[in-house]
């Protein structure tokens, strides 16, 4: 499958969808006729780049390249994934839908970034309607893993598989909507939150800022890691969501709600609410507030991947995918990490936490474990290396976002012990950190150090006495 997507409309939607193709590694051609989309598309993709590798403890694939195009044909001829992302008006996306089959490849993914149309009401007049789905992203693109995937009875299946296993391969949640229905499923649930809200800001109940207080401060963090019914299945207590149910259900009738009702958006109501809003949120631009979301939103997903939950087990299952499979050259210092410091790992300073330091050697003995046999398959066997000692010495600063690799060498192996010596640099070649780790093979059932395994012993003895014969990186002065 040729690895190229084809952008059409490259707005915060179509910016964020480019930005997650292209830092994973595919080609992307892009087509708005917009003059500013250049402009526009940058500053999305300077945001992702900072933003997207953060997630993760591997570097991402390697970059792919950006094109764009002057024509639609041109962006599409070559594509295997073609995404529309233009303004939300039947008539224009009947349009650039007609352009696209005629100019794209067979086989080609046909995805639209749709809020509200159905693929059926997509597909009017088309001649290849099997290719057509809906892929709803979620903003920013580049971050948020949810696509609703809509197909209509004509969109091919085995289309929908291909498009399914491409998101996923991006590190994306591909949630297939079985039955198509106007906005889908989860801009139903946002319609319902923001009519309400403009209810409460109209009756003079709460401002745009409570509003917001209440979700993040409260239920908003919820959802994040358990989504709606699972929440209240917790509610109900012991006895669970039944329980619930017949507890808050009566609730459903009383006039707790204008959901069915939508305040008219006079003049003075939306002066009302952009006031407000700017009142809450003005003073930081719109690119300040994008990446301190950014920001809030890796913090957040890392916390989930830390517990392997929700949008953080998503993350590590991609990271497996993307992690390099190759066996460790011992000929030479082994490369033990290649990655990008995350904003959760600096300080008040604004520099990486010295823990951190600890924390990425720590994560590079792991690396250097696994080279050698004992892996996560080893450790559930019942066996693992402890931490004797480790020592750090920092030698200059690291932030939030700089590309960081990590050479460590065996300085010792054999019997029960393991002694690795780390040395952390920038991508510029200075050298950020070095450190010493001692450790003790122990046995997990009794808690006791006791000798590897024998094929483990045996491997590490190898890799000890071919990374003998380097030179000794503690003599290196940095």
């Amino acid at each position: 499958m040729t690895k190229t997507a084809a952008i059409i409309g490259g707005g915060v939607i179509g910016g964020g969808w480019l930005a997650r193709f292209l830092l994973n590694g595919w080609d992307v051609n892009v087509f708005d006729p917009d003059p500013q989309a250049e402009r526009k598309i940058g500053e999305v993709l300077a945001n992702a780049r900072r933003s997207l590798p953060m997630l993760y403890d591997v570097a991402l694939p390697d970059e792919g390249t950006l094109t764009f195009c002057d024509t639609l044909e041109e962006a599409v001829k070559n594509a295997a994934w073609i995404q529309e992302s233009v303004p939300e008006r039947l008539d224009i996306k009947h349009k650039v839908f007609a352009q696209i089959e005629t100019f794209a490849p067979h086989g080609a993914v046909f995805g639209s970034s749709t809020s509200g149309f159905k693929p059926s009401e997509l597909q009017q007049g088309m001649k290849r309607p099997e290719a057509l789905m809906v892929t709803h992203p979620f903003n920013p693109v580049y971050l948020l893993p949810l696509i609703e995937v809509v197909p209509s009875p004509k969109t091919g299946t085995d289309t929908v598989a291909k498009a399914k296993e491409i998101l996923t391969s991006l590190g994306m949640y591909p949630l297939h909507v079985r039955k198509e229905i106007d906005a889908h499923i989860a801009d139903r649930f946002l319609e319902a939150v923001w009519r309400e809200g403009l209810w409460l800001i109209k009756d003079g109940i709460a401002t745009t800022q409570e509003i917001d207080d209440a979700i993040r401060y409260g239920f908003g963090l919820r959802w994040a890691q358990m989504g709606l019914f699972e929440t209240f299945r917790i509610a109900g207590g012991e006895a669970g969501m039944k329980h619930f149910i017949e507890q808050f259900g009566p609730c459903l009738k009383w006039p707790w709600t204008k959901l069915m009702d939508v305040p008219e958006l006079t003049p003075e109501l939306t002066d009302m609410i952009a006031d407000q809003s700017d009142a809450q949120s003005g003073a930081l631009s719109i690119r300040e507030l994008e990446r301190l979301r950014d920001d809030n939103l890796v913090a957040m997903m890392r916390a989930l991947k830390g517990q392997d939950s929700a949008a953080g087990a998503l993350i590590n299952t991609h990271q497996m995918q993307i992690t390099p499979k190759k066996a460790p050259d011992f000929s030479k210092p082994i490369q033990s990490a290649d990655r990008i410091i995350p904003v959760d790992w600096t300080d008040y300073n604004g520099h990486m936490n010295e823990s951190r330091y600890a924390e990425a050697f720590s994560e590079a003995v792991d690396f250097v474990m696994g080279s050698v046999g004992a892996d996560a398959a080893y450790i559930a066997s019942g066996f693992s290396y402890f931490t004797v000692e480790l020592s750090c010495q920092y030698q200059a600063e690291a932030h939030a976002g700089q590309k960081i690799t990590i050479e460590s060498q065996i300085m010792l192996g054999e019997g029960k012990k393991l002694k690795v010596h780390h040395r952390m640099y920038a991508k510029d070649g200075t050298l950020l950190a070095t450190g010493d780790h001692f450790m003790l093979h122990v046995s997990l059932k009794t808690r006791r150090t006791c000798n590897p395994e024998p094929d483990v012993l045996k491997q590490l003895e190898a890799a000890a006495k071919a990374q003998a014969n380097l030179p000794d990186p503690r003599e290196k002065r940095g």
